[in-house]
């Protein structure tokens, strides 16, 4: 280790007779002072700066800082943090990598040895976001799936087989092995890594950060770690520390249990709900209090997976007797969980009964107060109890439920099944038939149900109830309403071994939901098609209909373009609701439907008990866990069929739509670009708040007529085979494209009109904003984009900030960003400036059709979070300047910004080394 620890911390802990060096809290104590009150997740930070202490970009500064963070509680000290590893998924994998063989095929131009560029910290890219459910309710549904996806995803895998031989410290995950959070729970994560040098081995906490901002549910596990852009995943890999101001840490206490009936998935719904109430964007959550003994580790898991929905860096859980029962029994050696006990005893880092650290804030929930809920209809944060979903539901489309009689509202559909619509003379509907039957889709139909995503999918105990929930529907007589896409997508292999084993496969099999595939599917946006008719009577009577799935993220647009209202629930209230098939029920207190035996069948008639849960999660044995991972980078004959070149600098195939070389670093050998004022920019795009990556990177499917469709149809690919926008990340062609083309995007220059077009200013042509874009580029004028509050929240996806590059967008001024987002524009060279204290477009009355000048950037030394002018003019040719403050916050920053980008800057160091 190249610490100079100027503390003399370093020493020696013995587990089971083997020695391991460490680098000790309670020592650093001695000359720091008292560190027993810092939170669990800043001991870690800190252990991180004892180690990697240099003198240079940790220095003795860093470390008095971040122990008398106890005094205010807070601090405006920027460190330097080093992750042990990298977690990747191939969305955000594939760019990566892209980037790599990019950066080899430059530094090999530059005359150097391409294999100076390799990743110096552990990748493990896990291939989960890349199967659809195109076919789903037989047992066929799961090979045929992944047929197509292979097909599909040729050229993707290929290149990236190609890179797991030609980089060293990087390890790919085949397809149809489960999601990579649920992955690095259940297997790569350690708690306390280690590794060798000098003849030492070294232990340390286990920290990574990762190319998906749900990263974070391995902070159940006691890991620091949390998602970040690929292109400081890239960075990092590359042996550059994240850069970072020790944040604030918010104390949640959990008390109490939760009472019978009540899942982890609405325990984390009601902490997403009072966290975002709170507001700790940009703070570390962490989560103490007595009440941790009373919850599973994957109940933690699943709290800490959604820190990204509440807003926060992390979700952190501290290390105790809970964390190593599941260390053992997801078949950990017993040598590494004596080694987690041991280290975590030693520095500090274990929970102990009444332990109250201190806090920049706390909140305080008693378990038992939780209800049974959803989210919905677009934002995971909205939580609903169950009794009112159905209102608010009617709240959304503009209806109000209007007291009925008892049958009044109930339509019977032909094929059995009732569908409760509040109000049937207010509700649309449309009549379609599929299989000789005819049926009345309504408004509120339920048209996807999704058992889905890392969320949940890792939990034991919430995957059981949909399971026990699933046979005793069966064996009441229920049967899904037949308008309702139902899906099974589990994050590991080890969950249908114990659903296996507990007997409740041909339960579920029977209400539809067969195996699918194992990764995100519908969660992330690949639900894949509705049957066609139920599609044609979506537009046609433009219904509002739903999606319930078990998942993380509602946002418009995202689970499907047709599905307006998607919420958020616990997978057996997912398949209650395929059972109700429409949301605009009651189900806590109206029947699902008809029983075999001629009665109403209520959910409380087959909600499974707490004991009949436990039972079965008892099935889950550690054989389980050893058998789905012992070969887990191996895939299957397709995965290992596929040939690929071996050389150390990638051959890029010209014609291929799916990776292409990026034009990044084409000037990489030329001088420093010099930093200059933006004169005469126009605006590409003027939004709202909440504008999300979803809205910003391309996502989900491609539409035909799209400028990316367009583009793929005139390189002679169909549109059945233009698979989805995430698949395509290794084409900057087709992302530069997609960028801004989300069809729920508002451009207030269009009067909030949706869909990704905008105003070409100069002349007046309303365009796809890609067009305009290029029509601007031509004409050598420089953009800007201007937003409301919370730009950027959602997924960590550098195409969000790579598309606004390539779109020749010099600066996004907003009211304020999301955390990962505001750093990838930063790692793409992008000015983030944010507006000062009460302005924002409306009070400065901006239209769009301004031009604007962002001065102050020339002749000045750049620095963190400095002034700059933005000066406005008008059409009628007034002129005013305003102050933003420009969101570049370290010094770090400062330097990538200088590069051109935080890669460009690594770059110029390697070609220069």
């Amino acid at each position: 280790m190249p610490s100079q620890d100027s503390l003399n911390t370093l020493r020696t802990l013995d587990v089971a007779g083997k020695p391991y060096h460490y680098f000790s809290l309670p020592e650093a104590a001695k000359t720091l002072g008292d560190l027993q009150k810092l939170p669990m997740s800043l001991k870690v930070l800190l252990e991180n700066l004892l180690r990697w202490e240099d003198g240079t970009t940790v220095t003795r500064k860093d470390l008095d800082a971040l122990a008398a963070w106890l005094q205010e509680r807070r601090s405006d000290r920027e460190i330097q943090y080093r992750p042990a590893r990298v977690l990747m998924q191939d969305f955000t994998g594939v760019p990566a990598v892209v980037d790599l063989a990019a950066m080899r095929a430059a530094v090999a131009k530059a005359g150097a040895d391409p294999q100076k560029i390799n990743p110096l910290s552990p990748v493990d890219l896990v291939i989960d976001h890349s199967v659809m459910v195109d076919k789903y309710g037989d047992a066929s549904a799961f090979g045929q799936n992944v047929d197509i996806e292979m097909h599909r995803n040729g050229e993707r895998y290929a290149f990236l087989r190609w890179g797991q031989n030609a980089f060293d410290n990087f390890s790919v995950v085949p397809p149809g092995t489960g999601i990579c959070h649920q992955v690095n729970l259940e297997y790569l994560g350690k708690t306390v890594w280690t590794k060798e040098e000098d003849g030492r081995t070294y232990a340390f906490p286990d920290t990574l950060v990762g190319t998906d901002s749900h990263t974070t549910m391995i902070n159940g596990l006691g890991v620091l770690g949390w998602g970040v852009g690929g292109i400081e995943a890239e960075a990092a890999m590359l042996g550059q520390p994240v850069s970072m101001l020790i944040p604030e840490v918010v104390g949640f206490k959990l008390t109490g249990k939760l009472k019978e009936g009540i899942t982890a998935t609405d325990l984390v719904l009601t902490v997403t709900q009072m966290l975002r109430k709170k507001g700790v964007v940009g703070k570390f959550v962490e989560f103490y209090g007595d009440g941790l003994a009373e919850l599973p580790l994957a109940d933690r898991a699943t709290i800490g997976n959604m820190a990204p929905e509440y807003g926060a860096t992390c979700g952190f859980f501290p290390v105790d007797d809970v964390t190593l029962q599941y260390l053992r029994l997801s078949g950990r050696s017993e040598h590494t969980v004596q080694l987690v006990e041991a280290y975590c005893k030693a520095q500090g880092l274990w929970r102990l009964p009444g332990q109250e650290p201190a806090f920049s804030a706390t909140l305080e929930l008693d378990m038992g107060t939780v209800e049974s809920s959803l989210a919905g209809p677009k934002r995971p944060q909205d939580r609903v109890p169950l009794p009112k979903v159905a209102q608010a539901f009617n709240d959304f489309i503009g209806l109000q439920l209007k007291p009925t009689s008892k049958d009044e509202g109930r339509l019977e559909s032909e094929g059995g099944g009732g569908v409760a619509v509040g109000n049937a003379a207010q509700a649309g509907e449309a009549e379609y038939s599929y299989a000789g039957q005819t049926y009345r889709l309504r408004n509120g139909a339920v048209v996807i149900a999704a058992i889905t995503s890392c969320t949940n999918t890792s939990n034991p105990s919430v995957m059981m109830a949909a399971g026990l929930l699933a046979k005793n529907a069966v064996e009441k007589g229920l049967q899904r309403q037949p308008w309702v896409k139902t899906s099974l997508a589990p994050g590991s292999k080890v969950v249908t071994e114990y659903f296996k084993a507990a007997g409740l496969t041909p339960y579920l099999d029977q209400l539809g939901f067969d195996l699918v595939g194992y990764g995100c599917t519908t969660c992330i946006g690949n639900s894949g098609p509705l049957d066609a008719p139920i599609e044609q009577a979506i537009q046609q009577a433009d219904l509002t209909v739903a999606s319930v799935l078990s998942g993380n993220r509602n946002f418009e647009g995202r689970v499907h373009p047709l599905v307006k209202t998607n919420w958020l629930a616990s997978p057996p209230l997912v398949v209650a609701y395929a059972l109700a098939g429409n949301v605009n029920i009651d189900i806590s207190s109206e029947p699902l439907g008809q029983g075999s035996d001629g009665q109403p069948v209520y959910l409380r008639d087959i909600w499974p008990s707490q004991k009949t849960i436990a039972d079965a999660v008892a099935k889950v044995q550690t054989e389980m866990f050893h058998k789905e991972y012992a070969q887990v980078f191996e895939g299957d004959a397709q995965w290992q069929a596929i040939e690929v070149p071996q050389a150390a600098t990638y051959e890029w195939q010209h014609d291929s739509t799916y990776i292409q070389h990026p034009p990044f670093f084409e000037d990489i050998a030329g001088p420093l670009p010099a930093i200059e004022n933006v004169r005469g920019a126009y605006a590409l795009a003027l939004l709202g708040d909440s504008v999300t990556t979803d809205h910003i990177s391309p996502a989900g499917n491609i539409k035909a007529d799209s400028p990316a469709g367009r583009y793929l149809r005139e390189k002679g690919v169909e549109p059945r085979d233009f698979n989805s926008y995430g698949s395509r990340r290794g084409n900057h062609e087709v992302m530069m494209r997609g960028t801004f083309a989300n069809i729920r995007i508002r451009n207030e220059m269009l009067d909030g009109e949706e869909g990704g077009t905008t105003i070409h200013v100069p002349s007046g042509d309303k365009l796809p904003i890609y067009d305009a874009a290029m029509r601007y580029q031509q004409a050598g004028t420089p953009l800007v984009v201007i937003a409301g509050q919370e730009y950027g929240t959602g997924s960590s996806r550098d195409w969000a900030a790579k598309g606004t590059n390539l779109l020749g967008v010099k600066a996004v001024i907003a009211e304020s960003f999301e955390r990962i987002h505001r750093s990838n524009l930063v790692g793409m060279g992008v000015l983030p400036l944010q507006f000062l204290s009460e302005q924002n477009r409306k009070t400065l009355g901006l239209t769009g059709r301004e031009t604007f000048d962002i001065t102050g950037l020339e002749g000045r030394e750049l620095q963190p979070r400095m002034h700059l002018t933005l000066g406005i003019t008008r059409t009628n040719g007034q002129r005013e300047e305003v102050e933003v403050l420009c969101r570049i916050d370290t010094l770090n920053e400062v330097e990538y910004f200088k590069a051109g980008g935080i890669l460009h800057y690594v770059l110029r160091q390697l070609i220069a080394a």
